[in-house]
């Protein structure tokens, strides 16, 4: 077992060096480099404003405006309401709760799509192992040709939607919340 985590924790180190500083690309093919922020690239993302507004609530605004890298794993809208269940999430009571939630979204290190396909690719079958910001563990794998991630308890959800490249990290949309709903803060 602590093969595996050493292991695990070795490919996510090589994985945030090279990602980092990376830059986008235009179609001729060229890096052009990311100007904005991951809290200003969000703002630009449609079906986020939830999210969007949980960021700000919880303060999180400046740490995505800052240095970083940063990768942050968007969930939806929907899967955001979800999780709150009647609770509104942006309420200063459930600040806590939702910058906690938050983090759970959140890896160190700038990592595309690419960068994730071939940790996994190299992982094998355990799986690439990432920690987030709330020390949990998240799992990447395939699912045929889909990239899945899940969460310590959470139920397995695909890298969906297209990436979005920040000067300071990765906007990865996913499908849905990386925690289990009776685990996600607020809820039930």
């Amino acid at each position: 077992m602590s093969r595996m985590l050493i292991r695990g924790a070795l490919i996510v180190g090589a994985i945030a060096v090279a990602a980092c500083g990376r830059s986008d690309v235009d179609d001729s093919g060229s890096a052009q480099p990311a100007e904005a922020s991951l809290a200003s690239v969000l703002d630009r993302n449609p079906g986020h404003a939830r999210l969007e507004a949980m960021i700000e609530s919880t303060g999180l605004t400046e740490a995505l405006d800052a240095t970083g890298p940063y990768t942050l794993f968007a969930p939806p809208d929907d899967a955001l309401a979800t999780a709150g269940g009647d609770a509104d999430m942006t309420d200063d009571a459930l600040k806590a709760q939702a910058a906690q939630l938050l983090r759970a979204h959140i890896v160190p290190g700038a990592l595309t799509r690419a960068d994730i396909a071939a940790a996994v690719d190299r992982a094998g079958g355990e799986g690439a192992k990432m920690r987030t910001m709330a020390d949990a563990v998240l799992t990447f794998t395939r699912d045929g040709e889909r990239l899945v991630v899940r969460g310590p308890d959470g139920p397995a959800v695909a890298l969906s939607g297209d990436e979005a490249l920040a000067r300071n990290g990765v906007i990865q949309p996913v499908s849905g919340l990386l925690l289990a709903p009776s685990t996600a803060p607020g809820a039930g």
